[in-house]
């Protein structure tokens, strides 16, 4: 009880910072800055009404300018539809229940459209997401209910350390040629679970194939469906696609990130479309609504007799819709019984299309970047549980200090991996970096088991060339600026970039432009990301090259990787702070994104103070692959 009861509070507490600081975003942000910050669409037109289910009424708008703005409006969010002619009294809440592309439809808690609707100036904000929270808890409840029970609580009490995890040990081990030695092995340990394995998949070592292979060979092994889920959006879309491309029945619940056509056809809404019963569904939904449009040409103003008429025209529609939501179930069912996965964010794992549905196996990727409470959403539902990740890479973002102190932010995938070693395969074999590259972040985050892939281990951009490059501006004066919460370092972004144009110089005799190495400048703080954007735009010898180069934070890297990667450490002090730099998971992340060679810009009188920095550097050293700043100015 006690393992649920603390977990919850904690969760208690993460919300109340939450809230603080979306209403300290939003309290007295006008439109524009809302807008900015990617919480407001605005301004948006209507493009369409159709009923919903129990009376709502459905709104499918578009936005008509500032298309290119990132926003966190996204499938399953509360939001509002307002009109700026009076936003605090005109507005109606409602849930997103479909996103893509400057299209969104919005599920109102009304059977009809406000009438200031009418009048313009209309926008959609997104509001406190209070649903995520009500699901976390909520599963917590259910795992603690779950935990005093004897059969269908096993999986719950084998992950709070109440019972052992057992394995089928006789059971012949399966092999699969596409997979080497240690992705076989984390595939067999998934097969011979009975209650939990985990698959431990460092930078590049092939997590996701893996985890695929794994599933296509539980589908077969048990004939039973298997729920897939990840923390965001785009893990699922890529779990989703790869599953589907073995030939697998998926369904994806819940909105994709990237609106592929490919994965738009894995939708229950698109499946929904194409089922043969859903012509009956549109010719009663179109009767529904024409009989609501009759209802609402009667105005406010009308006596006794036009009132009954509107309310027996209303009460015909809702029965009409009644008919359509009961075809609508029977369609939603037959999919999801006919789907051999279904995949769905953690929380959309809630959706109440699945909400009712056991799972004989649940899949949790991406597990290191997974809230412990969002994970027991799925669980509650499963009778087994396989998670993927990488904890020493970045964990989940939480709001409130407090929280994370007590333990937020230690994941499930954590206290799984200390608790039951037996239960985890390390994959050990990466097919991205080269092994200087690769060697640092083995040697502090996994033991010296990692090794390079053959095809990888020597390769070089050319001939010669040093995969790392440690460059120490120790003693250049370059130093650090404090604004706000964010750092930044003017100077060493203009050296990094005097450095990449010497690189991409180089490069020229080496590469033709159409197969230019893919290059990326990261960096921990968002105002040196700022800084190093516009040093590009100012970079004349690069402009040519812009397409190959990407600049951004070292987190939005994680899970991806480019054939060059410079990182800016950007603190620089006579006091030795390094702020979070000292988060080493981070810079983990940082420094396995490149393929050929990884270019580490920093003071090292600053960053030593940390043993972690104070090793690299020796590491650098030893691979002679340490330089001073100082030469290249003498250069």
């Amino acid at each position: 009880m006690t393992y649920f009861k603390q977990l919850q509070d904690l969760l208690q507490v993460e919300k109340q910072r939450d809230q603080e600081l979306y209403r300290q975003l939003t309290e007295n942000s006008s439109v524009a800055e809302r807008r900015t910050s990617g919480l407001t669409w605005y301004p948006v037109a209507i493009r369409g009404t159709e009923m919903g289910r129990g009376d709502y009424i459905i709104v499918e708008v578009e936005r008509t300018t500032h298309q290119d703005i990132v926003h966190q409006l996204r499938f399953g969010v509360s939001a509002v539809l307002f009109s700026n002619h009076d936003a605090k009294s005109c507005r109606e809440e409602g849930v997103i229940s479909y996103q893509g592309g400057n299209r969104l439809k919005i599920t109102l808690r009304t059977d009809e459209l406000p009438e200031w609707s009418r009048d313009g100036k209309l926008g959609i904000d997104l509001l406190f997401d209070d649903n995520s929270y009500d699901e976390m808890q909520f599963a917590l409840r259910k795992a603690t209910t779950l935990l005093e029970e004897t059969a269908e609580g096993r999986l719950v009490q084998v992950l709070t350390g109440e019972k052992q995890p057992a394995f089928n040990e006789k059971q012949a081990p399966a092999v699969f040629p596409k997979l080497n030695t240690w992705q076989q092995a984390a595939v067999n340990k998934i097969l011979t679970a009975s209650d939990v394995a985990v698959v431990h998949g460092p930078p590049g070592t092939g997590k996701t194939t893996t985890l695929v292979q794994a599933i296509k060979a539980l589908i077969e092994q048990d004939r039973k469906q298997v729920l897939v889920v990840a923390p965001s959006n785009t893990a699922v879309d890529l779990l989703s696609e790869k599953l589907f491309n073995e030939g697998l029945n998926v369904l994806r619940v819940g909105n994709p990130a990237r609106v592929s056509e490919h994965l738009m056809r894995l939708t229950l809404d698109s499946k929904m479309s194409e089922h043969s019963s859903m012509k009956e569904i549109k010719k009663l939904k179109k009767q529904a609504n024409e009989f609501r449009d009759m209802a609402h040409k009667y105005k406010r103003n009308f006596g006794k007799e036009e009132r009954e008429q509107r309310k027996a025209l209303l009460n015909e529609a809702r029965n009409i819709m009644k008919s359509a939501d009961a075809t609508e179930q029977y369609i939603i069912d037959d999919l999801l019984t006919r789907a051999q996965v279904i995949t769905a964010t953690l929380v959309g794992a809630s959706h109440y299309t699945v909400r009712h549905l056991r799972f004989d196996t649940v899949v949790i990727d991406e597990a290191g970047q997974a809230l412990e409470p969002a994970c027991w959403i799925p669980i509650v539902k499963g009778r087994r549980l396989v998670m993927a990740g990488d904890h020493c890479q970045l964990s989940p973002t939480i709001k409130s200090e407090e929280a994370a102190k007590a333990g937020l932010n230690i994941t499930l995938l954590e206290k799984i991996v200390a608790r039951y070693p037996g239960a985890v395969v390390l994959l050990e074999e990466q097919y991205r970096m080269h092994h200087t590259i690769m060697g640092y972040s083995s040697q502090v985050f996994y033991g010296n088991r990692l090794q390079a892939h053959a095809s990888v281990a020597d390769r070089v951009l050319f001939e010669g060339d040093q995969p790392l490059c440690f460059i120490d501006t120790a003693g250049c004066g370059y130093e650090e600026k404090q604004e706000g919460t964010s750092t930044s370092n003017p100077e060493e972004a203009a050296f990094l970039f005097r450095h990449l144009t010497q690189m991409v110089t180089a490069l020229q005799q080496y590469y033709a432009a159409d197969a230019f190495p893919s290059i990326a400048v990261i960096s921990p703080y968002k105002q040196q990301v700022e800084l190093l954007k516009e040093q590009l735009l100012h970079s004349p010898a690069l402009q040519p090259f812009a397409q190959s180069i990407t600049v951004n934070t070292i987190d939005s890297f994680q899970g991806q990787e480019r054939d060059i990667v410079y990182i800016s450490m950007t603190r620089s002090n006579p006091d030795s702070r390094i702020g979070f730099l000292s988060e080493i998971r981070r810079m983990n992340v940082a420094m396995t994104r490149a393929r050929k060679k990884l270019v580490v810009i920093g003071d090292s009188a600053t960053l030593s103070q940390l043993p972690f920095y104070a090793d690299f550097i020796t590491y650098a050293e030893q691979n002679n692959a340490y330089d001073s700043a100082w030469s290249f100015m003498e250069g």
